[in-house]
Parts: structure tokens; C-alpha cells; sequence
């Protein structure tokens, strides 16, 4: 009889297929149930859509409850409730002052929040960083700057994007005085504006707030300031990109309240409904209003079953489980800095909240790609299914439900401790 993975090798192409060469057969909270009868402690969720771990119950109650009375409508005929409630309940997050449109991925709330900047400004240029991920799409490929592979044979991409420096310390080139953000990541813009591109023909400038696939690199706060500063300098629009970090992945609902800094326009998608497809452009009131009808659109957004989860995601997120995730981070956060001390390999460890990086690297400083996989596979072979990042494969990347616990993290730093010296007796 068949694997599933020979089944699906039948019918998917190699772009689709998987590495690993299990199936999973259900999940629960934080564990994923494997088709040979395993049981893993699940430290990716959904690559942070699981905010909450899986299947939580109040989240499929309301998604149950809106399948009985209605599947769908389409968002571009008619007004319906569940919509309407979760574009006022994600206004008044943001404080007031914005409006909302829905999709379905993150990268059609990129393409959104690119294509609103462009529109409103009636400018032709973006502005992204190296070590960016922004999705599959031909736009959000041209934009993504973290990996060649996923430019590949796409060539000509869309024009006049420029990428600056994203500010990662960890073996940066630059001279750091006093631990503070060298200056050439401020100075960077200056030097683009004079030689590259005039800054009032830039749209906006696209930033992860904690770049994701780039390696879980948090941005020194001041230069995400200065950012905003620029911006409102020239009229060029911020966006954040929160695909990955909201919705409590970095200790708050939103990145942007962790650095002091509002977007002017904000793409989500990911953990905004714990697993249903739904995604959102979050714009301000002023600019929102210049997108008149038929300027963009799609069929499936705002699904109602997938705002109905959404909004008891939120829910469960402002009733503790954001708290939660905040302490579970910080916890985590130490006992991985007390391995660090353990294995001079473990370069650094960084993060906000449950989004938490560990940059594994040679003893001159250069990436490890080889031991990140190692201690992925091992990690696994013990109960731990854990994912890597960065642009050289060598960050652990630890994505923890923010419903996690203590003692699961204590179980977790058990299988990382035995990986690590597995790897250090081969040696």
C-alpha cells in the first residue's frame, strides 16, 4: 500500500511536496498527531498561524456556529455581520482612525497594502529591505529579498523596488560603539535618495517589524523611529508587514505597539483567525478613502466562517492568552540564553515574545548551516518538531502556541539539551 507521501508524489509537483515523510492525522492544542502514531510538541504552529495551538474550542464553536448559517456571500454584493464586526473590532485595535479590507493570504495583504500606497500616492517606487519575505506572488517575490531560490527563473520582476539594509547586529559589517545601531543603517536612505531613487517618487517603504524568514532579527527600536520620521519627511508611506508577527506573536497584538511606531498601513494574515484562510490590509481612515470601487477586489475575502474565528481568536487573545504568551516568551527566552552559555555555537538568541530566534554558527562566527538541521532532526527524532530560518538556514526558529506552558517549555529545553549534546559527541 501507498504512502501518503508516495500519493501525493503522484498527483503534486515537487514544488508542493514535503520533507518530511509523515502525515499528520490530527492535532490538539500543542501536538501534532503523526500517521505512523506519534506524538510531537508542535514549536512551528503553522509557521505562527496556530496562535492560539490547535483546533481551540471556542475558535471552532464560532466557526461551527457560522457554517450553520451561512458559508458564503461574497464581500463585494453584500454587507453581512460577521465582517463588519471584525473590520470595527481591528479599528478599534489600531486605536481608531483606519479602515480595513479582507483577503485571504498574507501575500494578497502585501499586494494590497502595495497597490493602496501606489494608488494613494500616485507614486511609482517601494522601498524593501535584504532579508525580506513577503510571499509567492510575482509582486511579493519581487519584493522578497531573503532568498534567490524564490526568484529563480522569474525574471523580469516588477520594477522600481530598491532594498535598503534591515539593521541585523549579529555580525553586522559595520563598527558598533556602545551596542548602539551603527549609523550606516540610518545613512543608507540619504545615500539611495542622492544616487538611486528621489524620495518623492517613493510610495512607501515595506518593513517586517521582526523580519521572519530573515532570521527572527529584531530591528533596534530607534532606527524603526528614525524610519517613521523619514517617511513623514517625504510623504512616503510605512507599511508594516505583520503577516507573521501579529496577532500576540511578539508579546502584544501588534509589533508596531512594541516599537512605538503606528504604520500607515499594515498588511496581516497568519494567526488572525488560527487556521482559517483570512488576511487583512489595515489602512489609515485618510488614506483608505482615496481607493475608490474597482480599484482592486477578490471573490473569497472576508469569508464569514473564517471572521467568525477571527473574532473569537481575538477574543481568547485579549482574555489572557496574549499575557500568557508575553511570560511563556520571557521564561523561554532565559532558559535558551542559559544554553547559550553552554555551547559556544548558540551565536545569539533573539526575539519579542514567543517569536524566538538561536543563530548557530561556526567558532569564526560563520553561519552553521549543517548543525541547525542537525539539531532540527534530532530534535524531532525526540518529540520536537521545530523549523529553521535565516538566509543561511543556520536560525532556529521557536514558534511556540502562545497558549504554551511551562512545563512544555521545560520538555522542549529537555529534547534541546540532549540534541546538543548528541551533536557535541559526534564531534
Amino acid at each position: 500500500m501507498a504512502t501518503l507521501q508516495e500519493r501525493s508524489a503522484a498527483v503534486m509537483p515537487p514544488m508542493a511536496l514535503h520533507a518530511l515523510p509523515f502525515g499528520i492525522s490530527h492535532a490538539q492544542g500543542r501536538y501534532l498527531y503523526t500517521d505512523d502514531g506519534r506524538k510531537l510538541l508542535d514549536f512551528a504552529s503553522g509557521i505562527a498561524v496556530n496562535n492560539l495551538g490547535h483546533n481551540y474550542p471556542t475558535v471552532v464553536q464560532a466557526a461551527k456556529e457560522q457554517l450553520d448559517k451561512m458559508v458564503h456571500c461574497c464581500h463585494n454584493l453584500f454587507h453581512y455581520e460577521v465582517e463588519t464586526a471584525l473590520a470595527e473590532r481591528l479599528v478599534g485595535l489600531m486605536g481608531g482612525g483606519y479602515k480595513v479590507y479582507f483577503s485571504n493570504s498574507g501575500a494578497e495583504a502585501v499586494e494590497g497594502a502595495i497597490k493602496l500606497a501606489k494608488y494613494a500616492t500616485e507614486r511609482p517606487a517601494i522601498i524593501a529591505f535584504k532579508g525580506s519575505f513577503h510571499g509567492r506572488t510575482m509582486l511579493c517575490t519581487s519584493l522578497t529579498a531573503s532568498n534567490s531560490a524564490y526568484r529563480k527563473h522569474y525574471e523580469g520582476l516588477v520594477p522600481s523596488i530598491y532594498f535598503a539594509e534591515y539593521p541585523k547586529l549579529f555580525g553586522t559589517p559595520y563598527k558598533m560603539q556602545d551596542g548602539a545601531c551603527p549609523k550606516e543603517y540610518f545613512t543608507q536612505f540619504d545615500d539611495m535618495f542622492k544616487r538611486l531613487i528621489d524620495p518623492y517618487s517613493v510610495a512607501a517603504i515595506l518593513m517586517e517589524p521582526v523580519q521572519g524568514e530573515g532570521g527572527y532579527v529584531v530591528p533596534p527600536r530607534e532606527w524603526v523611529q528614525y524610519v517613521r520620521k523619514l517617511c513623514d519627511k517625504y510623504g512616503i508611506l510605512l507599511i508594516f508587514d505583520e503577516v507573521q508577527t501579529g496577532f500576540g506573536r511578539t508579546g502584544n497584538m501588534f509589533a508596531w505597539q512594541t516599537h512605538g511606531v503606528k504604520p500607515d498601513i499594515m498588511s496581516c494574515a497568519k494567526g488572525i483567525a488560527n487556521g482559517l484562510p483570512l488576511s487583512a490590509v489595515i489602512g489609515k481612515t485618510e488614506i483608505m478613502d482615496k481607493w475608490v470601487a474597482g480599484a482592486h477586489g477578490g471573490t473569497f475575502g472576508a469569508n464569514p466562517v473564517s471572521c467568525a474565528a477571527a473574532l473569537a481568536t481575538i477574543d481568547a487573545l485579549e482574555n489572557g492568552v496574549i499575557v500568557n504568551g508575553r511570560h511563556m516568551g520571557e521564561y523561554f527566552m532565559g532558559e535558551l540564553k542559559k544554553l547559550q552559555q553552554a555551547y559556544p555555537s548558540i551565536g545569539e538568541v533573539r526575539g519579542l515574545g514567543l517569536m524566538i530566534g538561536m543563530e548557530l554558527v561556526y567558532p569564526d562566527g560563520s553561519p552553521n548551516r549543517e548543525l541547525t538541521s542537525q539539531i532540527i532532526a534530532l530534535a524531532l527524532e525526540r518529540g520536537l518538531f521545530l523549523l529553521s530560518c535565516g538566509c543561511d538556514k543556520n536560525v532556529l526558529r521557536f514558534i511556540a502556541p502562545l497558549t504554551v506552558t511551562k512545563e512544555e517549555i521545560d520538555t522542549a529545553m529537555t529534547i534541546l539539551r540532549q540534541s546538543f549534546e548528541e551533536t557535541m559527541s559526534e564531534a
